[in-house]
């Protein structure tokens, strides 16, 4: 039972140094299994209920986002400043990547998904690490809810 809950406590710490909700998800699960452990059940019931309390968890957290609209980070004009600044693509190789000079310094970019590759003015869609997403013509906040 002690176990349970100690690997519990360690998710919690875990999911605070994150701000994630998953790993929070995981500890519910892991209390879950604890009580299931305190209520004398067997190692499997354990298990299982720790597993149907993180899935659910999951679910509903997974729904909850949707209704909200939610748009990932990497593409949030609230959370990202680069998202629709505009870069000018002097070429691109036929992987539809190449090289773009921005904020002073020369950075990774990727055409967005189902978009012209051809040179010229851009504007920055997403951020994916230190590769930029861009897509051709004028920013309009539209794009980014996708």
């Amino acid at each position: 039972m002690w176990f349970w809950f100690g690997v519990a406590a360690l998710f919690l710490l875990l999911e605070m140094a994150t701000g994630t909700f998953y790993l929070l998800l995981v500890a519910l699960g892991l209390v879950a299994s604890g009580t299931a452990a305190y209520a004398d059940l067997s190692l499997v019931w354990q298990i299982i209920s720790g597993l149907a309390v993180s899935l659910i968890g999951l679910v509903v957290l997974h729904r909850y986002r949707q209704s909200k609209g939610h748009v990932p980070t990497q593409s949030n004009p609230n959370v990202v400043q680069d998202i629709g600044q505009s870069v000018i693509v002097d070429a691109w190789d036929e992987n539809g990547q190449g090289s773009v000079f921005y904020r002073g310094s020369n950075w990774s970019a990727r055409i967005d998904v189902d978009q012209p590759v051809h040179p010229g003015r851009h504007y920055i869609q997403a951020v994916q690490g230190l590769t930029l997403i861009l897509r051709p013509g004028q920013y309009s906040a539209s794009d980014t809810q996708h």
